[in-house]
């Protein structure tokens, strides 16, 4: 493994749209650890049920993140099982929420956890992603817990075909069913300068291929890259656009101070 870069600074930012729904049950939050430089968490949660259940699922992720995030320490502390349980937890907390309460919340989680040395962990559960790009060309991203994901997977549907399905909603697993969530991990042992990490809900990324992702997030700097994307989802949603929210980390340079002339 390359050693990774001395000097780097990690670009972030957040956006959050309430679509043309007449609630808001997204939720994203970016994360910055107080005590050690370059440890960050990204999350995003897309929350389902009744008029304020999903968005009380939506924060019950962000909440139970908080609290994790609070108490860990690089050093020690797996990022993995970290990540693993903010899933378990979250899921456990909906579900207790659901008791008492009318409505039946249930959230996605898409969540990357960036550690010194640039190393990334990723977690997801539901429709809600986290792309990898490393200047415009994708890396990878998640696999939808989807009904459509798994028709994608058999090779019976086409990746155009599935934007378009009537059942694109229909997820196999997330937070706060009675169903134990999917625990789906995954590692990128070091992120390199100029890639970005993107995590986002589904009434983001439905809008968008790869290849349009890639060229946004390579040209532009996080914050005009999220307005942007926003505009163009919205623009392409006509009136009938979802929640929609991300987060976006980008790996850049640091200039190094050059040295003064020799006197």
């Amino acid at each position: 493994m390359s050693k990774a870069p001395s000097a780097y600074r990690l670009s972030a930012a957040t956006a959050l749209h309430r679509g043309d729904r007449l609630y808001q049950q997204d939720q994203v939050q970016i994360l910055v650890h107080d005590k050690v430089p370059g440890c960050t968490l990204a999350i995003v949660a897309d929350g389902m049920g009744g008029k304020s259940g999903g968005r009380k699922a939506a924060d019950q992720v962000i909440l139970t993140a908080r609290q994790l995030f609070e108490r860990f320490t690089p050093r020690d502390d797996d990022p993995a099982e970290l990540l693993r349980q903010l899933v378990l937890e979250a899921h456990l907390m909906i579900k207790l929420t659901a008791i008492t309460a009318e409505e039946e919340p249930h959230s996605t989680v898409a969540a990357f956890l960036i550690t010194p040395g640039l190393r990334c962990d990723v977690i997801h559960a539901g429709d809600s992603r986290v792309y990898h790009f490393r200047g415009a060309a994708m890396i990878g991203r998640t696999s939808d817990h989807s009904y459509v994901q798994r028709l994608l997977d058999e090779g019976t549907l086409s990746e155009e075909e599935a934007n378009t399905h009537p059942q694109s909603n229909l997820l196999t697993g997330c937070l706060g069913t009675q169903q134990e969530p999917p625990i789906t991990l995954a590692r990128i042992d070091q992120l390199a300068i100029g890639d970005t990490l993107l995590a986002c809900s589904d009434g983001l990324w439905h809008y968008f291929t790869p290849a349009e992702f890639g060229d946004v997030v390579h040209s532009l700097p996080p914050r005009e890259a999220s307005e942007l994307l926003v505009e163009k989802a919205r623009q392409r949603a006509r009136g009938a656009g979802d929640n929609l929210s991300l987060a976006m980390i980008k790996v850049e340079a640091l200039d190094r101070p050059k040295p003064a002339p020799a006197r």
